[in-house]
Formats: C-alpha cells, structure tokens, sequence
C-alpha cells in the first residue's frame, strides 16, 4: 500500500522470537523487541496486535518449525516406538546444540513463566505442551501396552524435552544431555517390555 512502510512479516517474527527465546517473556520489552525487529511500537501494535499477542505468534512459529522436525523423525519410525522417541529426542538435542539459535526452548521458558503472562498465554504455551504429548502418544500407539501406561509414558517424554531444555539453559554438557535422554529411552523401552509383558500375561 503506497505510504505506508513494507516488511517481511515472517522475518520479524523470526527475530522477535529470538528475543523472547533469549530474553523470556518479561525481559524481551518492546524497545527490544523494536530493535531486532526495526519495527516502532506503533507498528507491532498495528501489525501483531502488541506485546502479547506478537508473543503468542512467536510461540506458534517456534512450534511449527520444531513441530515439523519432531514430527517427521517420529513418522520415520511408526513400527518402533522405542526408536522413534530416540529419534525424537535426538531432533530436541539437535537443536540444543545449533550455535545459531538461544539456548534452551522457547516454550520450556515459556512455561516457566507462567505465573507472570496473560491468562490467553497461559492457554497457548499448555496446548502447545499439549500438542507435543499428543504426538509422542501417537508414536507409542502401536506398542502392545495398557493405553494408560502409554499415556504415562508420552507425558513422560516430554518432561525430558523440557528438561533437557532447562539443564542446557543451565550450562549443562552435551555429554551430560545426552546421558539424560539415553536414560530415558531406556525408561522407555524397559517400561514397554513390562506392560507387553503384563498384556500377554492377562490375555
């Protein structure tokens, strides 16, 4: 539109993430937020609705490019569970350890501070926690197990996503991360030997 100043709405987004990521959500003020974006207040009020509602799609945009990732290595091993929660956790442990982006996870973070965003945050950064568990308990769906137990263990997994995203926040190694997440497949193979185990005992 003539006069009126053009952007590239996913690059901003892009580097308005960044700052949340990095900063959490109550340090990543507006100035900053203009500052990596080139955007004056005015215009992320008028373009993403302010500080809340740009935060929400901040979220949403770290969760689809993740969420594709997560999404393609679990699908690359629907016919074993184990291997497909390994995978999993070795997307989460690779984006870890990009130098290109903030450490930890942006919803993880998130998460943490929920006590001090909005009500509608709040609902977004749970249903995104949500969306994650949904998607592990579908690669566990084929195991012969108790639909509780699978339950269990897909709320599980994803308590070691963000656990590893705090340690690494924390300084935690690679090492150390990688042992956390080798123990947890672990966890999940044992359990899963057990409740086939318990399954064909009771059938």
């Amino acid at each position: 539109m003539s006069g009126r100043k053009q952007f590239d709405v996913g690059a901003a987004l892009d580097q308005a993430m960044r700052v949340f990521w990095q900063r959490g959500y109550t340090d990543a003020s507006l100035d900053a937020l203009g500052a990596a974006t080139g955007l004056g207040r005015g215009s992320i009020y008028g373009s993403f609705g302010g500080k809340d509602a740009l935060f929400r799609q901040c979220l949403d945009r770290y969760a689809s490019t993740y969420g594709a990732r997560y999404e393609e290595a679990l699908a690359a091993h629907s016919d074993d569970p184990v291997r497909a929660v390994e995978a999993f956790l070795d997307v989460v442990l690779a984006r870890i350890a990009d130098p290109s982006v903030p450490a930890g996870c942006l919803i993880a973070q998130s998460a943490a501070q929920s006590a001090i965003l909005g009500q509608e945050s709040v609902g977004h950064v749970r249903a995104l926690l949500d969306a994650q568990r949904r998607r592990v308990r579908a690669a566990l769906a084929a195991a012969p197990a108790d639909p509780h137990v699978l339950d269990e263990l897909a709320t599980y997994v994803v308590a070691i996503n963000q656990s590893l995203a705090v340690l690494s926040r924390a300084g935690a190694s690679d090492a150390e991360l990688r042992s956390v997440a080798r123990l947890a497949c672990t966890t999940v193979a044992d359990t899963l030997t057990r409740a086939a185990a318990d399954e064909a005992a009771g059938s």
